[in-house]
């Protein structure tokens, strides 16, 4: 294979074990730490609600039910955590296999076979293929751009992918939740701060 295009084929397949690594890993993170966070603001609300005339209102309280049954969700991915971030521990592993098989296709002289660096490539392919869970939690792709792209060192895929940030960077289901968002925010101060229809 050319060494070129043995680089790129590198480095896009180690965006895609790193950023896989990292969406186990959000997975892991957000089914052990937002029951307790969900748990704790609720009953914040309700003890507010007690002392604090805004917090009576029915429309936050059926908010924050509504928040309090996502426990419900994300204990039905309880059982399996930690297999979430042991599989997140060995793809990243792997991502930094490839980041090392990389370089040393990198270091070779141009004319060098690297025919043994891809035989080992094609081992980390198989590896990663054969390891990853397919189900993942809602929202994991948002912190998983955060922990891959802000967290995690991409520089050597960089070489090669050229990242963007609204491309590549921001996750396209959060971009259209903020656009929408600011829409909603304008048609909300179009009609005097509040929700009724604008005549």
């Amino acid at each position: 294979m050319d060494r070129n295009l043995a680089l790129r084929e590198i480095a896009q397949t180690g965006y895609n074990v790193g950023y896989g690594a990292k969406k186990h890993l959000a997975t892991f993170d957000i089914v052990e730490k937002a029951p307790g966070w969900i748990s704790i603001a609720s009953f914040a609300a309700g003890i507010l609600a007690l002392v604090v005339p805004a917090f009576e209102d029915k429309l936050l309280a059926a908010i924050f039910l509504i928040i309090a049954y996502a426990v419900f969700y994300f204990n039905s991915y309880q059982e399996n955590r930690t297999r979430y971030a042991e599989v997140g521990s060995r793809l990243t592993a792997l991502s930094h296999s490839l980041r090392g098989l990389y370089y040393e296709v990198q270091s070779r002289p141009a004319n060098s076979p690297i025919d043994d660096l891809m035989d080992r490539y094609q081992l980390l392919v198989e590896e990663h293929l054969r390891i990853g869970i397919s189900k993942q939690i809602f929202l994991s792709d948002w912190y998983a751009h955060y922990k891959f792209f802000w967290q995690h060192q991409i520089g050597w895929m960089d070489e090669q992918l050229k990242f963007r940030f609204w491309r590549d960077k921001v996750p396209l289901s959060a971009s259209l939740f903020a656009g929408l968002s600011l829409l909603a925010l304008a048609a909300w101060l179009a009609c005097g701060g509040g929700w009724r229809l604008c005549g």
